[in-house]
This record gives structure tokens, sequence and C-alpha cells, in this order.
């Protein structure tokens, strides 16, 4: 796909906000101590689940032999500490060693969790044995319910490497007459790097040229933000046949450092990066923020304001996530565009996201005036699980209101 866009009518380079625009140095420090505090709690958190699954193991198995007492009391706390040392070595080193070892961590994690499900039932469930006086060993208990847990824990797995099409219908008010049947794709959360590469890129460009959109948008975290080949990661959009070309705007993962170097590996793979700006493409307003920019509200509201933004015709945004809902549908937005929730991936974690996002977790809902609409993403981030969420690239249809 080549960098010339011949369907882009116009373009509106947006002022610079009022409001000072902290430097990338200064997020990054940021991004930083936010980072080390979040690395003392998850590991905090995984060294506490490993303790109650090995005892609640050992409980439950009390005849273990000494030798298998010794090998449990050395895996455990090597399985507790190893997603997380996995991840930091993940950070400055990016060859086939650290990617297996970030793999087989990030996918014990997953089934960590479902462990922990299988752990805790285990002893509500022998305590209602007991209190009804039945007589079933605990070793039988626990074992059924730990290979239940093992065996969802790689449905996820496989669940998460098959990514559906999800088609939805966008009606907007006063939409140009050529906008209509045009079909848009929206992908976002591919998170190159470690688990999904230069490969599975292929795949999703691949699949997105039998589909055959008129345009595609990546709502961000196409990277995962750890060490990559981030050209040869891009490289396979070049290979895109949508008319009217890809639109791409940074995610929370590709603010982690200097975001430079991914906007231009993604440029020169031909896809169009919009900076903060709004274009007109064949008489639909595209406006586009930056992650770093969106999630400041003072000047996300002043980068809207700044784009000139007509309201009487449709104007759609493409922005990380399900944020900041009250500033776009005040600056007159019509269709808001995102990613970022995963849907949480699994349980517990699809739990905390709903409960954090509601309704704009996941799918097509109104804000007021403001149609939003969240999708899943393609990859994952951390453990490559997902149960009760699908991988999705999605198929918008426009159609007059």
């Amino acid at each position: 796909m080549s960098n010339a866009h011949p369907s882009l009518e116009s373009e509106a380079s947006l002022p610079r906000p009022v409001a000072e625009k902290p430097t990338s140095e200064e997020f990054s420090r940021v991004r930083l101590r936010r980072f080390r505090r979040l690395v003392i709690v998850v590991q905090s958190i995984l060294l506490l689940a490993h303790w109650f699954l090995y005892e609640t193991w050992i409980a439950f198995h009390p005849s273990l032999d000494p030798t298998t007492h010794v090998t449990l009391r050395i895996v455990f706390p090597v399985a507790a500490v190893g997603f997380v040392a996995a991840s930091l070595l993940a950070w400055w080193y990016f060859n086939w060693l650290v990617r297996g070892f970030y793999v087989i961590s990030a996918v014990w994690v997953g089934l960590m969790c479902f462990c922990l499900f299988a752990a805790a039932s285990c002893w509500i469930i022998l305590g209602l044995v007991r209190l009804m006086g039945l007589h079933i060993a605990p070793n039988q208990i626990a074992n059924r319910l730990f290979g239940a847990a093992l065996l969802v824990g790689f449905y996820g797995v496989v669940n998460a490497a098959r990514v559906r099409v999800t088609r939805i219908t966008i009606r907007l008010q006063n939409l140009p007459d050529r906008w209509r049947g045009r079909v848009a794709a929206l992908v976002s959360d591919m998170h190159l790097g470690h688990v999904r590469n230069v490969g599975f890129m292929q795949r999703v460009i691949a699949r997105l040229n039998q589909l055959g959109p008129d345009v595609v948008f990546i709502a961000g975290d196409m990277y995962d933000g750890t060490r990559a080949n981030v050209g040869a990661l891009a490289e396979p959009w070049s290979a895109l046949s949508a008319p009217l070309g890809a639109f791409f705007v940074t995610g929370n993962h590709e603010e982690f450092a200097d975001r430079a170097k991914y906007l231009e590996a993604v440029s020169r793979a031909g896809v169009r990066v919009l900076n903060n700006e709004r274009i007109e493409l064949e008489g639909l307003q595209i406006i586009g923020v930056h992650y770093r920019e969106f999630i400041d509200p003072a000047h996300f509201r002043a980068i809207l304001q700044n784009a000139s933004i007509t309201r009487e015709r449709p104007s759609v945004l493409l922005a990380h996530a399900p944020h900041r809902l009250t500033i776009a549908e005040e600056a007159g937005i019509s269709l808001q565009l995102c990613g970022h929730t995963h849907g949480g991936q699994f349980p517990p974690a699809s739990w905390i996201t709903s409960r954090i996002y509601g309704p704009y977790v996941h799918g097509l809902h109104r804000f007021g005036r403001l149609l939003v609409f969240t999708n899943w993403g393609a990859g994952t981030w951390g453990p490559p699980l997902r149960v009760g969420t699908s991988p999705e690239i999605v198929l918008l249809a426009f159609a007059s209101l």
C-alpha cells in the first residue's frame, strides 16, 4: 500500500494547544514511576496467589512423598517470580530465549488465575462435604477441580489465537452519499512483540484483504511496548489493499517510551498517522488523537476545539480508549472508535473491566448524542488467553440515519 491517499480531500493541521504540552521525557518519567509501583503490586499479588495454591495442593494431598514436596517448594516460588522477570527481560532483549520464557510465563499466569478459582472451590466443597457427612477423598476434589481449571485455561489459549469478524451497522446523520454502504474495518490491540509477531500481523492483513473494507482504522496498541524490531512488525501493512488507506493513532503501549519510532515504522509501511488532527476523507470528518494527549482532559479538549469540527456534518474520532466521552460529545463528535479494554480477556479481569467501563467495555452504545464503539482487540496483553471474549476484527457498515 502506498503512502499516497488520493481520496484525501483536505487536511487541517491543528495549532498547538494553549496549555503547555508535557514533553516526551516528562511523560516517560511519570510512566516509569507508575511502572515501578505496578511491578511491586503485581509481584506481591503473584507471590500471595502462589502461596495459596501451594498450601491448598499440599493440604488436599497429605500423602505426598518427600521428593514431590521439595520439588513443589522450588517450583512454586520460581513460577511466582517468572512472569515479572520475563516481562522485565522483554523490555531489554528480543530473542528466541526471552520470547520463549515470556510466553511460557504469561501462559502460566493465565492458567494460574483459573487454578485460583479451583483452589478456592476446593475449600468450599470440602466444607460442604463435611457438613453433609459425605465421604469424598480431598485429593479427588482437588484433582478434578484443578484438572477442569487447566482445561478451561488451555481452551483460552486456543480461543485467543482465532480472530473472529464482527459486523455492525453504523447510522450517522447527514452521512454523505458516497459513504452510504461503505465499510470500515476497526482493529486495535494487536500487541505485537514477544507473543504476537510478524506472522500474526501477516495473517491479520491477509484477513483484511479478504474482507475488502474501504478503509481501515487502527485504534492503538499495535505494539506491546517491549523490545522489538518495530519496522519488521509494521511491514505487513504495506500489503494492505484498502482503497481509502489505513489510519493510526497510538495507544498506551506506544507511549511507554518515545513513540516516534513506532510512528515512523507505521508511516513507512504506508499507514497514515493522525497526529492530533482532523482530516477530510471524501466528505467524512476523521479526527485522530494520540493516547498521551487524549488521556489529558485539558489537552484533549484543546485539540478538539482547534480542530474546527463542523457539527452539522458527521465526524469519526479515533481514540484508543472509551474515556473522555463527555469532552467528545461536547465537541460534536458523531462516533468514537476505541479499543484498549480487551473485555478483560478472561475472568476475573473481565468482571473488573466491566465495572470500570460499564456498558462501554465492548460494543456499540450511545453517550448522549455521541455513538461509542469499543472492540475487544485482535491480540492479547500478558497471558495469551481469552475466555468469555474473543479477538476480533470489526467491520463497520455506514448507513444514513
